[in-house]
């Protein structure tokens, strides 16, 4: 049986069947443990959030012609459930300080049992409450069904991937992110030790994940990977790219400094999808709202171009509601 589907049907029963089918534990808040390294992760946080508050779009608004004003806001979202892979505290600090940073008011976590219990102490020194020891797409489904958040953000294996898009219809998500993926543009005067170094670090994610080293930029863009690290002519190249998540230029940025020290975030498009998509980034948690005011005579100006469309796409209500 199709999970998401049970858990959208039958609610937190099915997640807590699932749970104990697949994690055997049933579905419970994860109580903070574990020797966390406090230290690290408030310096990654405080980068994440600097990097991020930047990271605001600007509210604009535009008298179009006189009586007719245009305003667009950017709103915070209510409630964002965040989905963290087993023991990444890492993954938590990317994906909830920048909604700390937009004003989100309710974060709702969930983590493989196995490592919560120091998934939920990160969560603690960040200041959210609410994580639960649930991983697998039945946790994509309790974030959905049950939690009923506006929106599910974080990475996860194709499982996890398949869930997030089967939700999509009922509850917005950031993308589908995972498995890992790097590739090394090896160019000229490149040094192979440091590709290799990548290579190595990035397999560290599992069998699954997407490690390669290609001597052209062109071979690199048509692959879009998460990761694309340049080595060699690496300051003519970059400008070039086009399809990556995240680039890192020259020998002294290695992709795990990304992942784990300097605030970018890395929530990532992968599987190709970065030829559409970016990152997560602030303004995943945030939603526009369009404000329009009308004057008397800005009505009076854009009456007869109502009218006309209306005409020809056969609307005669819209041209008798801008009659006043």
């Amino acid at each position: 049986m199709n999970i998401v589907e049970d858990v959208k049907a039958r609610g937190a029963d099915a997640v807590r069947e699932w749970a104990m089918r697949l994690d055997g534990v049933e579905p419970a808040r994860a109580e903070p443990s574990g020797d966390l390294p406090e230290e690290a992760v408030l310096a990654l946080a405080d980068r994440v959030r600097r990097w991020h508050e930047v990271q605001r779009p600007a509210d604009v608004r535009l008298e179009v012609e006189p009586g007719v004003e245009l305003e667009r806001r950017w709103i915070p979202l209510d409630s964002v459930g965040v989905y963290v892979p087993r023991g990444l505290v890492s993954t938590l600090v990317m994906c909830a300080v920048p909604a700390q940073v937009a004003g989100v008011r309710r974060l709702v976590v969930c983590t493989p049992p196995e490592g919560a219990g120091l998934v939920a102490r990160a969560a603690e020194l960040l200041g959210i409450d609410e994580v639960w020891a649930i991983g697998g797409p039945q946790a994509i489904g309790y974030l959905a069904y049950v939690e009923r958040v506006d929106k599910i953000v974080g990475p996860g294996g194709p499982y996890v991937n398949d869930a997030k898009l089967a939700v999509a219809r009922d509850v917005a998500i950031d993308l589908p992110a995972g498995p890992s993926e790097v590739v090394v543009v090896l160019g000229a005067g490149g040094d192979r030790r440091l590709a290799e170094l990548e290579v190595a670090a990035q397999a560290e994610h599992g069998h699954e994940a997407v490690c390669r080293i290609v001597s052209t930029l062109e071979e690199a863009e048509a692959i879009a990977p998460e990761h694309l690290v340049l080595l060699g002519d690496a300051e003519a190249l970059a400008p070039r790219v086009r399809n990556a998540g995240a680039v890192f230029v020259g020998e002294w940025s290695p992709v795990a400094s990304g992942d784990l020290g300097t605030g970018a975030n890395h929530v990532l498009p992968t599987g190709g999808w970065a030829r559409r998509v970016g990152g997560l980034g602030l303004e995943a948690f945030l939603k526009p709202i369009t404000v329009q005011r009308l004057t008397e005579e800005g009505l009076a100006r854009v009456r007869p171009t109502v009218e006309a469309l209306a005409a020809l796409e056969g609307l005669p209500a819209h041209a008798e509601a801008v009659q006043r």
